[in-house]
């Protein structure tokens, strides 16, 4: 499983079609552990059928995000805080 690990880059592309702004900077919270974590650092899976997001620290799940037929499922279930950086103008 270790083989397939990637960084929260890997999510980047796809949490900018759903979110329309970079999120790899975005903060959060892990609802289990309690780390703060840029988005840039958590560990990622993309060999399922969605993407799952881990925590780097404890390796609970923070996030699952399905696409498919035009639509994203988003849990964000793992996260107690998701902090954003307003956009410059």
């Amino acid at each position: 499983m270790q083989d397939m690990k990637l960084d929260g880059n890997a999510i980047g592309g796809l949490l900018r079609e759903i979110f329309a702004m970079e999120m790899t900077t975005a903060v959060g919270t892990c609802a289990h552990c309690g780390a703060v974590n840029e988005v840039g650092r958590v560990a990622v899976y993309i060999h399922a059928p969605g993407t799952v997001v881990r925590c780097p620290d404890c390796e609970q799940v923070l996030m699952r995000v399905v696409r498919g037929k035009g639509r994203y499922w988003v849990d964000l279930t793992g996260v107690r805080c998701l902090e954003l950086a307003e956009p410059e103008v």
